[in-house]
This record gives structure tokens, C-alpha cells and sequence, in this order.
């Protein structure tokens, strides 16, 4: 089966964002440095500590991340959201609740005309999030 994954870029707070992401929605984190890799050898001895490659598990859930800028820079934008279809209404708020922590909630959770609980926010790391939950036929 074909499946895309999220791969976020951060600008030297990989190792802290992708905590935060575990602390608000669970699962199991791997990290790796630039000093823990073959890639080492190449990058001057600051970058060693930075974030090669992490992996958040939790089910079908994977959010991965690095510190890896491009040289072109890091530009953050709005034209992706990630998208957390929940199992529960309980699970949507509390996700909800955690991830707008320190950042900013540009939709309040709220029942929709298509039937879900639905809400968006972008966390303090700059990442917009869309948090939905399609009711009792979900549960």
C-alpha cells in the first residue's frame, strides 16, 4: 500500500517540537543526530547535535522531522495543513487543546453543517494543524 507521511523542517528545535508533539499526541519517538550518522564526518562540529532524522509513531500516525535547512533557508507558509482525524470527540479536544498551547487557535473546535466536530490552529512551531472528528459513525 502507498501512503504519504509528513516530514516537517525545523531550523534547530527539531528535538524540542517533535517532543511537544509527542507529549500532546503519544507514541514513540526516535531521534537521530548528525553526530550519530556517517554524515558526520562532512558537517562542522555546531551541526552534530542537531536532528539528522526522528520518527513519531502512534499507529497509523507518523510525523517525521529534521534540523536539515536547505541553503536555499527555511520559508514557513500556509499552504499545508496536517490533517488529525480522530477516533473520538474527547481525542479531538484533547488534541486540540494540546497542540494550541502557545500558539495560536484560528478555528474554534465546533460541529459543522457536514457533521463533524471540526477546528484549526497553528502551533507555536509554525505548523497548521486541521483537528477533526466525523461523529458517531467514527466511533
Amino acid at each position: 500500500m502507498t501512503t504519504i507521511h509528513t516530514y516537517l523542517t525545523f531550523n534547530g528545535n527539531c528535538r524540542e517540537a517533535m517532543t511537544f508533539y509527542r507529549e500532546c499526541l503519544g507514541g514513540k519517538l526516535i531521534l537521530q543526530t548528525i553526530g550519530e550518522s556517517p554524515a558526520s564526518i562532512n558537517m562542522p562540529a555546531c551541526m552534530r547535535s542537531l536532528i539528522l532524522h526522528s520518527s513519531l509513531t502512534k499507529g497509523s500516525l507518523v510525523i517525521n522531522g529534521t534540523d536539515m535547512v536547505p541553503e536555499s533557508g527555511l520559508t514557513t507558509g500556509n499552504a499545508v495543513s496536517l490533517l488529525l482525524n480522530c477516533s473520538t470527540e474527547r481525542e479531538a479536544r484533547v488534541f486540540y487543546a494540546k497542540l494550541a498551547t502557545d500558539g495560536v487557535a484560528t478555528h474554534p473546535l465546533e460541529s459543522t453543517f457536514w457533521g463533524a466536530l471540526f477546528g484549526g490552529l497553528t502551533d507555536k512551531y509554525g505548523t497548521h494543524w486541521l483537528i477533526n472528528f466525523e461523529g458517531n459513525s467514527r466511533q
